[in-house]
């Protein structure tokens, strides 16, 4: 066990006996991994009308209900138990305001455990030209907007994903391995064969590979 694991481990059986200080001090070692999370899954519709930290907040106070549920049958990493009860918040937020709408086609990426909101090609094309700031680049960018969401669009709903999690997420392999239901290894090809697949399409792409 190493010391980072040993410290979780004493804060949680604290914050599981009600001590305020230990639970907020356990959500704020994980805030910037949810919040990048919730941000990725927040639907486009949703900008502007709900905010990331709302979201967190309210994921927060479950989580500090549930902590001796949790501590008493940990079923999953303790991370990866934060995200998945963020990814339920996170899921009911889209119920709350898109209702119905939450089946249209702006949900491709699927998340095959844990039943979190999709990272729709919007988001994840958002994030790759995210970089693209001076007034020639922003030209640039919204050229490629429909070509590199196309592209993304043509690839395997479970590369995808994996790509989604190591990258923009930025989860271990293993904890895509846990996440997705695979072995450490199938995780580590299953990442392999989508980076070089998503590579080899935006390859073909005119300028993308000079930005």
């Amino acid at each position: 066990m190493t010391d980072e694991t040993s410290e979780v481990t004493e804060l949680l059986q604290h914050a599981a006996a009600g001590d305020a200080r230990a639970q907020e001090e356990l959500f704020s070692r994980y805030r910037d991994r949810l919040k990048r999370m919730v941000h990725l899954r927040l639907s486009r519709r949703l900008q502007g009308r709900v905010d990331d930290s709302d979201i967190l907040q309210e994921a927060y106070l479950d989580v500090c209900q549930k902590l001796k549920d949790y501590v008493q049958a940990p079923g999953l990493p303790f991370f990866l138990w934060l995200r998945h009860m963020t990814g339920l918040k996170l899921a009911e937020v889209h119920r709350r305001h898109l209702g119905t709408q939450m089946r249209d086609a702006d949900r491709e990426v699927s998340l095959h455990r844990g039943g979190l909101p999709d990272a729709d090609s919007v988001s994840l094309v958002a994030q790759l030209l995210g970089k693209l700031t001076t007034p020639s680049q922003a030209a640039i960018k919204a050229e490629l907007r429909l070509q590199v969401q196309g592209a993304l669009n043509s690839m395997d709903p479970i590369d995808r994903e994996v790509l989604a999690l190591k990258h923009f997420e930025q989860l271990s392999t293993s904890e895509i391995a846990e996440v997705l239901g695979m072995s450490k290894a199938g995780a580590g090809s299953r990442y392999l064969r989508a980076i070089k697949r998503l590579r080899e399409i935006l390859s073909r792409i005119p300028g993308f590979g000079e930005l």
